[in-house]
């Protein structure tokens, strides 16, 4: 089995060792690191290189020429980790707000779904305790919002935290993506469950990052607003596969 890990960086250098250094803690056989860097000003490509040389064969680093956006940072992460030969690709943020100790869990559920989804918004799964009420409210009526443009089923439409069938990856069009930021979740999201894709919710505890600065911008919300009925209309005649649509929450 060969499990590879997807981890677009841009000014990431702070967070990266500790999220290394957990992943490779976890002692599981055939996992990798794939680290898509856009250049980041804060020296996090030399930072990944160093961690290439101290896990030699387990790392790969793919330095892109500037903020490209984080679509295209994982899309080209994907295609990288297909043709290493990865059974299975998870995806996360580099931030660790998502804790490698899920992928065991996930890859567990692999024999029955296409895609593992780590969910806030299943029972079980939370949200950072620190965030204010008005932002729990915020990002619970966004995730309602995306819910209700797109029919996803996926109870939690923005997250970033998954783990990837090979065949499932394989059977997306992923030179079609159209979005930019944190938007191509819902898109992905919505083309697994165009495609008739068996999909699993895991609860997650989300954690906000210690170190470094968000990424998100009012480009990125205004992108969430009216990109979800683009994707509607773009993937509208996508056909299932034959597999299961019905997407379960695990518990």
């Amino acid at each position: 089995m060969r499990v590879i890990a997807v981890i677009p960086t841009y000014n990431e250098a702070q967070n990266l060792p500790e999220l290394v250094r957990q992943l490779f803690s976890l002692d599981i056989a055939g996992l990798e690191v794939l680290i898509v860097d856009d250049n980041s000003p804060d020296g996090t490509g030399e930072v990944a290189e160093r961690l290439a040389q101290e896990y030699p064969q387990r790392l790969e680093v793919i330095h892109r020429e500037g903020k490209m956006g984080l679509a295209t940072a994982y899309t080209d992460g994907f295609a990288r980790a297909l043709e290493r030969g990865a059974d299975f690709v998870i995806e996360m943020d580099a931030d660790l707000s998502h804790s490698p100790q899920y992928i065991r869990e996930f890859l567990a559920r692999m024999d029955d779904y296409d895609v593992v989804v780590g969910s806030r918004y299943v029972p079980g799964g939370k949200l950072d305790p620190r965030w204010s009420f008005w932002r729990k409210l915020l990002s619970g009526l966004g995730n309602r919002y995306l819910q209700l443009v797109t029919g996803l089923k996926v109870r939690d439409a923005s997250g970033g935290f998954k783990c990837f069938r090979r065949e499932a990856l394989e059977g997306l069009d992923l030179g079609g993506v159209r979005s930019r930021g944190y938007v191509f979740q819902v898109e992905m999201a919505y083309a697994c469950q165009r495609m008739g894709y068996r999909v699993a919710e895991l609860p997650i505890s989300f954690t906000e990052r210690a170190r470094g600065r968000s990424k998100m911008s009012l480009g990125i919300i205004g992108e969430a607003i009216w990109r979800p009925w683009q994707i509607k209309w773009c993937h509208r005649s996508l056909k299932t596969v034959g597999r299961s649509s019905k997407i379960r929450p695990e518990r």
